[in-house]
């Protein structure tokens, strides 16, 4: 079972306008004891985040009004930062999304690619944000119990009947025999691939050895 973004994301989407000022941003994050906040256009569509980070800068570069002339993008990026007053100007753009239907794998890996802890989950028909998606919540799919892990894994097994199960702390243990070893390799990657599943312990026996391993090139 693929789980989705809609299985564990807050329906509450805490966001500012482009328009919100430094201070207005702060108190937002504070109150809600937030990381980064979404902001929202007119029609309440995300177009970019305003994170820790970015207000930070304030802090780091007091001297940001009097920027050299010669210095890399990301440089001058954090120097205008620095100088924003408003989300508009302060937020990081365009605006990284995913919809309630996403793979909660999916949303995982591009948080881990672009180094975020949120992702603004909007409606897919209309552009506008429906939740927020947190590390937090992600990292919920491994609370599943071991009745759902079990089930889900069960279908992956299928009507092998020489296949036995066990799952503890969301570890999988796999013991019994298959044909061929290759089908010992795919089950267990594909049992991997199961929302909630931390490791695969292979016990499995096989009869036929079908898998050509290459010694490395000395």
């Amino acid at each position: 079972m693929s789980i989705k973004v809609r299985d564990v994301m807050r329906n509450v989407a805490i966001a500012v306008r482009e328009d919100a000022s430094f201070a207005e941003i702060v108190r937002t994050m504070r109150r809600y004891t937030l990381g980064a906040v979404s902001v929202i256009d007119a029609d309440g569509r995300p177009v970019g985040v305003v994170s820790e980070d970015d207000l930070l800068l304030k802090e780091m570069d007091p001297v940001r009004h009097s920027a050299p002339i010669f210095e890399s993008r990301k440089r001058r990026e954090e120097h205008e930062k620095a100088a924003a007053v408003t989300a508009s100007a302060l937020m990081s753009a365009p605006a990284i999304t995913v919809t309630p239907g996403s793979p909660v794998r999916d949303a995982a890996r591009l948080m881990h690619e672009k180094r975020i802890k949120q992702l603004p989950v909007i409606d897919v028909v209309t552009g506008r944000i429906v939740g927020t998606l947190h590390q937090s919540d992600v990292l919920r799919v491994f609370t599943r119990s071991a009745g759902e892990l079990e089930s889900d894994v069960r279908a992956v097994i299928g009507d092998r009947t020489s296949v036995s199960v066990s799952i503890a702390g969301a570890v999988v243990r796999l013991s019994g025999r298959v044909t061929c070893g290759s089908e010992a390799v795919q089950l267990v990657e594909e049992i991997r691939r199961v929302e909630g599943v931390i490791d695969v312990v292979s016990e499995l026996t096989y009869d036929r050895v079908d898998l050509i391993v290459v010694p490395p090139l000395l």
